[in-house]
């Protein structure tokens, strides 16, 4: 692997004319310049005033107005008499309705921020490279950054380009992609190959995504892409390519205007014709010319009489009125005709996981060992009070030493912690998910009875563990590496009493690899030998114990007498697995990010109304499924073989049967954003409404391709630009409480317009 790895990484550098990790020279990169140009997206170029204006006046009705007040402005000008200034009120009438119309319209244009302009927001300003036969990294603006150049990143740092890696000058090295793939968590990156040329980005490990940010460590890679070749101007060319459809309640009062017109036209002409015979009447002085004009005006009135007139000028005050009632169900309408779109028959609601989930992971489930035989220890749940079995029994947890050792780990192997936001009001991660995690079970244990009801919020979020923390004095850190799969604290005691005796490492993996290197196994106070059969079995149980639910599984052990500090190499990682030798297995958790307790039933809601709730996700096709079991899209047992699929498995379908899998499936997971336009662009096929909802950059394309998008109050500028709609709390009942808002907007406008038909029609008639 390591030579394909170095094989992959020459290639690559000698495709862009590299031949050393010293980086480009001047001749080469201004030779690169003028390949590829500049690495910036280009700008969006934005509509005219008077482009703007036009469309205004695109509504049929509002034409057939216009041309009715033209007519009657023209014809009033051969008025005579007193009559004359009456002629010109309606035709000024009906203008001053119309403009006003108009400038609430333009008004509204110019203020929605644009999605393509919202991506400048991920472009850095400065790059990091190695040019000019130079050791010694050079800072250059990150828009001369070329496709060839040798490009440092480092914890902090916002990646200026598509860069495929080369060498990880740290531990470890990981990237929040979120804004690009979805992914909950930082992603731990690699230098190894790809074999796969098809695989996804989210399984390009070996690459940084231009826009995504440096969580931790250090490394160097050769820039492969720049600008629009990103995988972020990739995302930038859809959204470009996607046109800004009509909302749907603009089709449905575009397709009524053209029935109405049709409808008025033939009514006019015919009410001009059947007055074919009294063009020569002596009331008209006998002149059949003044008799057609006559009859004419008598036409262009009823047309005027006819038209809902009252629908355009009473729209945009009433969608403001509307838009301030959806924001107190938390959905903040951007776009003003969208107001009611929630109201029409939504057929469809393409959903994240992450406004279906708290996006807080927690624990409720973990085991230890008890006395001397070797049985697991019932999975726990713990609630906020504290912990209670299964059963609901409750589980003191400072009585059992093998919780108590599992609740130092948790403590002491964690940069994490927890902190009260006096402005919110609420209780918020500080660090990585899983560790904060980790941090809010120790508090939930409470192993050492600490007396928490007389300290402040702020005191009690990490009351817990500082008491752990004062036992043990957390030495250094061997931080997590990809070949051990796991990370250890060195710790020495710091104070006499409960503190263990000496110094230990604490040490938190993957199951597999943790309990691999373990040697013994913690039986209460006792420390047994782990067979081959115990550990079999451990593993058996924590797969069956996390398979169903899918839970994170995290090992939890200690190496009781670990070599002194002077004798371990600090410097070298690959070095750290053989200091986590002979250790004792303590126990495990699993976690898992637990769905928002109102989902299930706004689940249930949608179903009754009619609407599919579909589910897509960046995550793991068995997490997503998880997900969906919990939340009510599947149940229990319903087997999802033809009801969840994965981006691979949707692109090996040939087009028919992608068809059939949008129709029926009901969760896609590892997705890219063209799979999400695709999804969107099938349902679209079927004539029903849809909705899809996102935060990232990559849901964007999406966002704006569905009839109504809608964004997350957390999410990034670029998904909030592309919506109609934005969720101030992140939550899916907010989705159905805008449904049920707009359904009652839309039956009062449908009332609206009947009523103005009704008595235009008597207009008509008298």
């Amino acid at each position: 692997m390591e030579d394909a790895h170095m094989k992959e990484s020459q290639d690559v550098l000698s495709h862009f004319g590299v031949t050393e990790e010293i980086g480009l020279s001047p001749d080469q990169a201004k030779r690169n310049q003028e390949r590829y140009g500049f690495n910036e997206l280009p700008a969006e170029e934005g509509k005219t005033v008077w482009e703007l204006v036009a469309e205004q006046f695109e509504d049929l009705l509002v034409r057939i107005l216009l041309l009715a007040a033209g007519i009657s402005f023209v014809l009033a000008l051969f008025e005579d008499g007193e009559e004359t200034i009456t002629a010109f009120v309606e035709p000024l009438v009906i203008l001053l309705i119309l403009i006003a119309n108009a400038v609430v319209g333009v008004w509204q244009e110019r203020n929605a921020e644009s999605a393509i302009e919202a991506l400048k927001e991920y472009e850095p300003e400065i790059a990091k490279v190695y040019r000019s036969d130079r050791k010694s990294v050079q800072r250059i603006k990150a828009r001369e950054l070329v496709p060839g150049d040798i490009v440092e990143v480092c914890v902090g740092d916002k990646v200026p380009a598509d860069i495929r890696l080369i060498s990880i000058k740290s531990t470890t090295l990981r990237v929040d992609q979120s804004i690009l793939t979805g992914e909950s968590v930082s992603v731990i990156k690699h230098t190894d190959a790809v074999p796969d040329p098809r695989a996804v980005n989210q399984d390009k490990k070996n690459m940084l995504f231009s826009g995504t940010n440096i969580a931790s460590g250090r490394a160097t890679g050769v820039a492969i892409a720049t600008a629009v070749s990103t995988e972020i101007g990739k995302i930038r060319d859809q959204m470009a390519a996607t046109e800004q459809e009509k909302t749907p309640l603009q089709q449905k009062l575009d397709e009524f205007g053209e029935q109405l017109s049709k409808v008025i036209s033939l009514i006019c002409v015919a009410v001009w014709m059947i007055n074919i015979g009294h063009f020569n009447d002596p009331v008209h002085g006998g002149s059949w010319i003044r008799g057609a004009v006559y009859y004419f005006k008598i036409a262009v009135a009823l047309a005027v009489a006819a038209i809902p007139e009252g629908r355009p000028p009473s729209s945009p005050p009433a969608w403001l009125w509307e838009t301030r009632r959806m924001a107190k169900k938390n959905a903040i309408v951007r776009s003003l005709p969208s107001v009611e779109d929630p109201g029409l028959h939504l057929g469809h609601l393409l959903r994240q996981d992450r406004d279906l989930t708290t996006n807080q992971m927690c624990v409720p489930k973990m085991s230890s060992l008890i006395k001397s035989t070797v049985i697991m220890f019932p999975w726990v749940s713990c609630d906020i009070s504290g912990s209670k079995t299964k059963n609901g029994s409750s589980l003191k947890c400072g009585q059992h030493d093998g919780l108590v050792e599992l609740a130092t780990i948790c403590a002491l192997c964690n940069d994490s912690s927890l902190d009260y936001n006096e402005a919110k009001g609420i209780y918020e991660k500080v660090g990585e998910a899983t560790e904060t995690a980790l941090s809010c079970l120790v508090e939930k244990m409470n192993v050492f009875d600490t007396e928490v009801r007389g300290l402040s919020k702020v005191e009690r979020a990490n009351a817990c563990c500082s008491v752990i923390k004062q036992l043990m004095k957390k030495e250094f850190t061997l931080e997590f590496s990809r070949d051990r799969k796991s990370m250890s604290v060195y710790c020495s005691p710091a104070k006499s009493g409960k503190a263990p005796v000496g110094n230990k490492m604490f040490i938190k993996g993957a199951p597999e690899g943790v309990i691999d290197r373990c040697a013994y196994v913690r039986v209460g106070t006792t420390r047994l030998p782990l067979t081959g059969t115990v550990k079999d079995h451990l593993l058996s149980v924590i797969k069956g114990g996390t398979g169903r639910d899918t839970l994170r599984c995290l090992a939890l052990a200690t190496c009781d007498s670990p070599l002194r500090r002077d004798e371990m190499n600090l410097e070298d990682a690959t070095k750290f697995i053989d200091y986590e030798t002979d250790l004792t297995f303590v126990g495990c958790v699993g976690m898992l990010d637990p769905p928002r307790k109102e989902v299930i039933g706004a689940i249930e809601l949608c179903r009754a109304a009619g609407i599919r709730v579909i589910m897509i996700t960046g995550d793991n096709k068995g997490t997503a499924v998880a997900i969906c079991r919990r939340i009510g899209i599947f149940t229990e047992d319903e087997d999802v073989t033809f009801k969840a699929f994965t981006g691979r498995e949707f692109d090996d379908l040939a087009p028919y049967d992608q068809k059939i899998a949008v129709k029926k499936a009901c969760c896609f997971a590892r997705v890219e954003p063209a799979h999400k336009s695709k999804i969107v662009e099938i349902l679209q096929s079927f004539d029903e409404i849809t909705a899809m909802t996102g935060d990232g950059v990559n849901d964007a394309p999406a966002l704006k391709k569905a009839e109504i998008g809608i964004a997350m109050g957390s999410g990034t500028a670029v998904a909030k630009s592309a919506s109609e709609m934005v969720l101030a709390d992140d939550n899916f009942s907010s989705i159905v409480s805008a449904v049920e808002e707009g359904r009652a907007i839309y039956n009062n406008m449908k009332q609206f317009i009947r009523y103005l038909i009704s008595s235009n029609v008597g207009e008509v008639v008298w």
